[in-house]
């Protein structure tokens, strides 16, 4: 039997564009986005693909081109598929894997299978389902722990609630939820210092900032527009 998870927060048309600044300086743009559903094993799921570009202005110094696909069964909101195709400066890698969730084996790019347990996440199927959390009654400080596939073996990923607080993108000025990821793998959003999250406190959840320290400053992922939500963003003051 799958589990149902009940989504509120997203849907097919969904799609977000952020500015992505290192220090002071606007280097590239992320889009994530939500084109369609896909068929996978007879399941329907999310295919939900993040782009990260350099600019022009700053692919001279650092040329970014990274590609993220994951499909998410609509049902259980657990990924099916994970697709990562990373071009950072002269580094490449290609990672590709499917989750059985009924059988509990991951699959990888070069056939490996692997044990993982009941509805594992891989990053980004995580960070939507983080998304169908009802924060409410949930306190500063709580944990809430999911568990996160990549590469050969399974990371528990811990989320800690750091609070409440006004933010203003410019997107607009939006309440918002608190969160910092405990990401010690996966690629996307990865840092080799904190990672602090903010995402609209209301139903739809939508990530408004990401902040990344690194061993060299700083990457400020903030959310410049938006469209094909799920229905009105109610935490927007303005």
């Amino acid at each position: 039997m799958w589990r149902t998870v009940e989504n509120k927060a997203f849907g097919v048309g969904e799609k977000l564009v952020f500015d992505v600044s290192y220090g002071m300086i606007t280097a590239g743009e992320a889009i994530l986005e939500i084109p369609q559903t896909v068929s996978i094993d007879g399941r329907q799921t999310f295919a939900v693909e993040v782009q990260v570009n350099s600019l022009p202005s700053f692919s001279w110094i650092y040329r970014v081109e990274d590609v993220y696909r994951t499909f998410i069964d609509i049902q259980s909101i657990a990924p099916l598929r994970f697709e990562q195709r990373i071009r950072e400066g002269s580094y490449k890698r290609d990672f590709v894997a499917t989750f059985d969730q009924a059988r509990h084996i991951a699959r990888t790019t070069d056939g490996k299978e692997f044990p993982i347990p009941p509805y594992v996440h891989d990053i980004m199927s995580a960070f939507y389902f983080f998304r169908t959390i009802d924060f409410r009654g949930r306190a500063t400080g709580d944990v809430i722990m999911l568990q996160n596939f990549y590469k050969d073996r399974t990371h528990d990923l811990e989320v800690r609630i750091l609070g409440r607080q006004e933010l203003e993108v410019e997107a607009g000025t939006f309440n918002t939820i608190v969160l910092e990821p405990m990401v010690r793998e996966g690629g996307l959003f990865k840092s080799e210092g904190r990672i602090v999250v903010w995402l609209s406190d209301d139903e739809l959840k939508i990530p408004l900032r990401i902040n990344s320290k690194v061993m060299i400053g700083s990457i400020d992922t903030e959310l410049r527009e938006y469209s094909g939500l799920q229905g009105r963003p109610s935490a927007r003051i303005r």
